[in-house]
């Protein structure tokens, strides 16, 4: 998966990089305001992008005696920060450009500039999310697209596709802030479009910090992955019973995973080793993203065994 999250994000990149460039000339030959908020969309974007491959490439780390379970979670952190970016930077600036420009309107030049900067940015952006999007179905399998985006734990993935996403529907707005404001010969148009864009950068970027904080702190499996668990220790013979699983994301493809598992009590400690032997083999190849897996053989509690998962 990382090579492919790499992919998307140096396709973001390239495409965001091109088009802030384009949106910024456009701006200042023609004065748009939204204009000038979707170059600042994308040279957020853009900048984005290199924080997420910083990210990547940290996570890659190996562990050490310092980071025993390694450094996966560091994709997560700077994608938070990434997040916060959006919020403060893309989103701030986008609705202070466009409230200047709805408290002093100017009449905006010729506007075949932007039509030509906005027709250009949507196929670059509608490239780049593509590939995003042939990523992110790569894991969503019959899943519907938010509920497979919430679930998502490639914030390389899920981060560049709401990105992408985010700025062909700014785009949008951009060439209706443009079109409408010349149709009707009304500048406050374009400043509202700036402003829009701005709400949907912020909005977006709420998101992402929602998502981003529950992998961050510690977020386990869902109830899917632990019901699946639970089938295949009752699926083998020697197991009796089981408590819920204890679970954290450690990473994009890597899981810790707990169990405490009842074996059946005429086992032998040989049979036990082999019995965990089996489970845990079972589980990797359904689940491969558990990559540690502690399996501890204890009996319960009388006064918890009616609290125990069988």
């Amino acid at each position: 998966m990382a090579g492919g999250s790499k992919i998307v994000v140096y396709g973001a990149i390239g495409a965001n990089l091109a088009i802030a460039a384009a949106k910024f000339t456009a701006a200042f030959f023609t004065g748009s305001a939204a204009m000038l908020s979707e170059g600042i969309h994308s040279l957020v974007d853009t900048g984005n992008g290199l924080l997420i491959l910083l990210g990547l490439s940290r996570a890659s780390k190996a562990a050490d005696e310092e980071h025993p379970f390694g450094h996966g979670k560091e994709l997560y952190f700077w994608t938070m920060i990434v997040a916060v970016l959006i919020f403060a930077v893309g989103g701030g600036l986008s609705l202070y450009e466009g409230w200047i420009h709805i408290q002093k309107p100017a009449p905006l030049t010729d506007p075949t500039w932007n039509y030509w900067v906005l027709g250009l940015a949507v196929l670059f952006e509608g490239i780049a999310c593509s590939l995003a999007f042939r990523e992110f179905n790569k894991t969503r399998g019959d899943a519907g697209f938010w509920k497979a985006l919430r679930a998502s734990r490639d914030p390389a993935v899920y981060a560049i596709l709401l990105e992408d996403l985010a700025a062909l529907v700014g785009l949008v707005i951009a060439l209706g802030g443009v079109y409408f404001g010349h149709l009707l010969n009304n500048p406050y148009f374009d400043g509202g479009a700036s402003m829009a864009i701005g709400v949907l950068l912020i909005g977006m970027a709420v998101f992402m910090l929602k998502e981003t904080r529950g992998l961050l702190v510690g977020e386990g499996i869902d109830a899917a992955t632990r019901a699946s668990l639970l089938t295949i220790a009752q699926a083998d013979p020697a197991v009796r019973s089981m408590r819920p699983p204890l679970s954290m994301y450690l990473g994009p493809a890597e899981a810790f995973l707990a169990l405490d598992v009842r074996f059946q009590q005429n086992l032998s400690a040989q049979q036990v080793e082999e019995a965990v032997g089996r489970l845990e083999k079972a589980i990797r190849a359904k689940h491969p993203e558990f990559k540690r897996i502690f399996v501890e053989a204890e009996s319960f509690a009388p006064e918890q065994r009616a609290a125990a998962v069988s």
